[in-house]
């Protein structure tokens, strides 16, 4: 997201959320980030109804929660896992009926497994998904160097590194390097260890990037040699003919983000239809065009036909590495992570 400020193309740019995209069908509202209202990402929706829903945008997560926490009224939101809790407990979603979710019993385990509980009622149905590595420019950068996240610490690369400015994969990368592969049950010594290590690599930075277009930049220019990206700066930045590699196996492993769908508490639309469009996002034939614009589709039905290679080309293939799952944490964990990057950032 991830978030889905961990999302791909969804965050290139932030658009207020009030901004709605062209109204079509008026009985459905999604909260989203721009770039998911594609057709093809819920055709089954569109012949089923005869237009998509109606989307509402969003820049970031937070803006999100804090709009409708105030009022603001939509049916469904396609949010990152980690936001999941906040929101729960909130009281801003509700659980979802799995058997209305053709799909249920296909998702992947491994990207489900604490993300949709809440005391045995789903509060969030995952959808997508995609990674976060090492992005390193070849020609300058050799491959020695990037089997160890070690190289976010590598004086020789001072003034030339970034890391994304986003609690999650900051601290995913944190926990990686230090040895924890699940923050769900980190401990204060763990946790003390995560944040030393940020506080090592600070010095190291050219900059926080906020999307993968600013990053794309700055590693197109020459100004950042090594950053931990999300996969689409990978493929994008490739059929640029830019110089552009993507290390999801360093000796500590790699991150796997996951978004979904939540169902917001008294949306004014139609509740069928809500199901609909999460049964259409779903699809098993809306994977492979969620793998070619650079995500991962959470039914395992959908993903069975697309080759390792396509997965590989999309930053997305089987690694035989450790994989950090940027799982939900309590509200409590998530803001105690939140403030001390941010003191991090300020040099702290």
């Amino acid at each position: 997201m991830k978030h889905a400020a961990l999302l791909g193309a969804a965050s290139l740019c932030a658009v207020a959320l009030g901004s709605v995209a062209r109204a079509q069908d008026a009985e459905l509202t999604v909260l989203d980030y721009p770039g998911f209202e594609t057709p093809d990402f819920h055709q089954p929706y569109v012949e089923a109804h005869g237009a998509s829903p109606t989307f509402s945008f969003f820049g970031d997560e937070e803006e999100a929660f804090q709009k409708v926490q105030a009022g603001f009224q939509a049916d469904v939101a396609h949010i990152c896992s980690g936001s999941v809790n906040k929101w729960r407990e909130s009281g801003l979603i509700e659980p979802w009926d799995t058997s209305k979710i053709t799909d249920f019993a296909s998702l992947d385990a491994n990207l489900t497994g604490q993300s949709v509980a809440g005391e045995g009622e789903t509060f969030f149905i995952p959808t997508d998904w995609g990674t976060t590595a090492i992005a390193y420019n070849p020609d300058e950068v050799p491959a020695e160097d990037v089997a160890t996240l070690e190289v976010f610490r590598n004086p020789a690369y001072a003034g030339r590194i970034a890391l994304p400015d986003n609690v999650d994969d900051a601290w995913a990368l944190a926990y990686l390097a230090t040895g924890v592969t699940d923050w769900t049950n980190a401990t204060d010594e763990q946790f003390e260890a995560a944040a030393n290590w940020l506080r090592e690599v600070h010095p190291n930075l050219r900059t926080y990037w906020t999307d993968p277009a600013e990053l794309a930049q700055l590693m197109s220019t020459g100004e950042v040699l090594v950053s931990w990206a999300w996969n689409e700066t990978y493929p994008t930045m490739k059929a640029e003919g830019r110089p552009i590699g993507f290390q999801r196996e360093p000796e500590q492993g790699s991150s796997v983000w996951l978004c979904g769908m939540v169902n917001l508490v008294n949306g004014p639309g139609n509740e069928d239809k809500a199901y609909d469009y999460v049964n259409a996002f779903l699809a098993p034939a809306t994977a492979p065009v969620l793998v070619e614009a650079g995500w991962g589709s959470a039914n395992t039905k959908g993903m069975e036909g697309i080759g390792d290679e396509t997965l590989t080309e999309s930053g997305l293939g089987t690694v035989e590495a450790p994989i950090f799952a940027q799982l939900p944490i309590s509200i409590e964990s998530r803001e105690r992570h939140a403030q001390t990057f941010e003191e991090i950032k300020a040099g702290f």
